[in-house]
C-alpha cells in the first residue's frame, strides 16, 4: 500500500533565519495561506519567545489557518514553551516543536549539560507541553553528530513523555545520505514504541546533500519532510520542499510514496517567497528556475520538438512552469524553423538553407536571440531577396 509523505514547512521560522530576511506579519500570513493551499500539513509559524513581533505573527497565523497544523518553536525552557502554547492556542490544529541539542560539541560548549541532565529536561518539559498541546514534535538538535546510543535514549525519553513526532535534524548538513538513512535504521531497532509516533527529516544543505538526505530518510522510514520554500534558511539553507515533493512525484515507482502537495502551484509559491525575501531564484535552480525547462542546445531542442520526454522528466505545467526554447549559438535549424513559424514566417526546409547561416552569424554576437531580432533578421532577408529580383 502506498504511504503518504507529509510536508512540514519552516519557511517562516528557519527560513527567516536567512541572512537579510525579515518578513512582515503580512508577509507571513500571506505565505502561510499559500502554504496551506499548497498542501503543507504543518506550518512552523515562528519562534514566539524570540520577539513580540514573532509572537504576534504566530497568533495571526493561528487565527487564519484552518486545516494545517500551526506550530510554535520552543527550546526546552519553560518560558519558551509557555509562549508557544499561548501563541498557538487559537489554532484549529495547534502544535509545539521542542528542541534541545544532544551532540557532544553542543553539550560541552553551548549547553554545559551532562547527558543525564538533558534526558531529565526532555522528560520534564515534553511532559509539561503535552498537558497543553495535543501534538508535540521533539528534535534532538545536531542529531547526526550525536552518539547513536545517546540519541536513542533522548528520543526514547521524548516518546515516553508524550511526544507525537520525532524529528531528526542534520543541523549542519554533515551526514552523507547513507549515514542519514542509517540513523533511522538504528532508531527503529533501538527505540521502544518507534511505530507509535511519526518521524520527520530536517536536512540542511551545507554540503549540498539536503535533498538527497531527506529522500534517504523517507526511504528508511520517515513519513514527513521538514523544509522550506526555495531552500532558504541558515547558512546554505534547508531542503527545498518543492524539490523534494517533485522528486517523490517523478520517482514514485522508486519511493512508492505520495504527497498531498499541489505541484501546479510550485512556481507561484516560489515566486511569492522570492519576492518577500528579496532573493531571486537562481536561473538553474531545479523545478522553478527559469532554465529548469529551457533548452538551447540544438541536439536537445531537436529531441524536445520530436518528443518532450526525450529531455524532460517532468512536464513544466505540472509545477506551474512553462517550457521554452531560447535561441542561441548552439541552437539547431529545427528550433529556429519552429520559432519562425510561430512568429508568422511560413519558412520551408529549402528556405532554411539560406536563413540558418545568417541566424548563426547573429547568434555568435549575442547571448540569446530575441523575437525582435528574429523578426528584424527576416525583414532584412526579404528586403535583400526583393532587391535581388528587381
Amino acid at each position: 500500500m502506498t504511504q503518504q509523505i507529509t510536508f512540514y514547512d519552516t519557511t517562516l521560522r528557519d527560513g527567516e533565519q536567512t541572512i537579510g530576511v525579515n518578513f512582515s506579519i503580512e508577509d507571513k500570513v500571506a505565505i502561510a495561506t499559500a502554504l496551506e493551499a499548497y498542501g503543507i500539513s504543518a506550518i512552523e509559524a515562528g519562534f514566539p519567545a524570540a520577539s513580540q513581533k514573532d509572537f504576534d505573527a504566530v497568533v495571526k497565523i493561528a487565527q487564519t489557518i484552518t486545516q494545517a497544523k500551526v506550530v510554535g518553536l520552543a527550546r526546552l525552557v519553560r518560558s519558551d514553551i509557555d509562549q508557544a502554547i499561548q501563541a498557538t492556542r487559537m489554532a484549529k490544529c495547534p502544535a509545539i516543536h521542542l528542541f534541545i541539542a544532544t551532540s557532544p560539541v553542543h553539550r560541552d560548549y553551548k549547553l554545559h549539560m551532562t547527558p543525564d541532565e538533558i534526558i531529565a529536561a526532555i522528560t520534564k518539559e515534553v511532559t509539561y507541553a503535552r498537558q497543553w498541546v495535543p501534538d508535540v514534535i521533539f528534535s534532538p538538535e545536531d542529531a547526526t553528530r550525536t552518539e547513536l546510543p545517546f540519541l536513542a535514549s533522548a528520543v526514547q525519553a521524548a516518546i515516553a513523555a508524550g511526544a507525537t513526532m520525532i524529528n531528526i535534524p542534520d543541523t549542519v548538513g554533515y551526514d552523507t545520505p547513507e549515514e542519514y538513512g542509517a540513523v533511522f535504521d538504528y532508531l527503529q531497532a533501538h527505540v521502544a514504541g518507534y511505530e507509535r509516533v511519526g518521524w520527520s527529516t530536517h536536512t540542511h544543505n551545507d554540503l549540498g546533500m539536503a535533498t538527497a538526505n531527506a529522500l534517504m530518510g523517507v526511504a528508511h522510514g520517515a513519513n514527513e519532510i521538514q523544509g522550506t520554500i526555495n531552500g532558504i534558511g541558515e547558512r546554505a539553507g534547508n531542503v527545498d520542499v518543492i524539490e523534494a515533493a517533485a522528486a517523490l512525484y517523478v520517482r514514485q515507482s522508486a519511493f512508492e510514496r505520495q504527497t498531498p502537495i499541489q505541484l501546479p502551484q510550485s512556481k507561484a509559491i516560489s515566486d511569492l517567497v522570492a519576492h518577500a525575501t528579496h532573493m531571486p531564484v537562481a536561473r538553474n535552480k531545479p523545478i522553478v528556475g527559469c532554465n529548469a525547462f529551457a533548452h538551447e542546445s540544438g541536439i536537445h531542442q531537436d529531441g524536445y520538438l520530436k518528443h518532450p520526454a526525450t529531455y524532460e522528466i517532468l512536464k513544466p505545467e505540472m509545477v506551474g512552469a512553462k517550457a521554452s526554447l531560447p535561441l542561441g549559438k548552439l541552437s539547431g535549424s529545427h528550433a529556429v524553423m519552429q520559432k519562425l513559424t510561430a512568429l508568422g514566417f511560413p519558412v520551408t526546409r529549402e528556405m532554411m538553407a539560406t536563413i540558418f547561416p545568417i541566424f548563426k552569424q547573429l547568434a555568435e554576437v549575442t547571448d540569446i536571440v530575441s523575437d525582435q531580432q528574429m523578426q528584424a533578421m527576416m525583414q532584412e532577408i526579404f528586403q535583400k531577396e526583393m532587391v535581388g529580383k528587381s
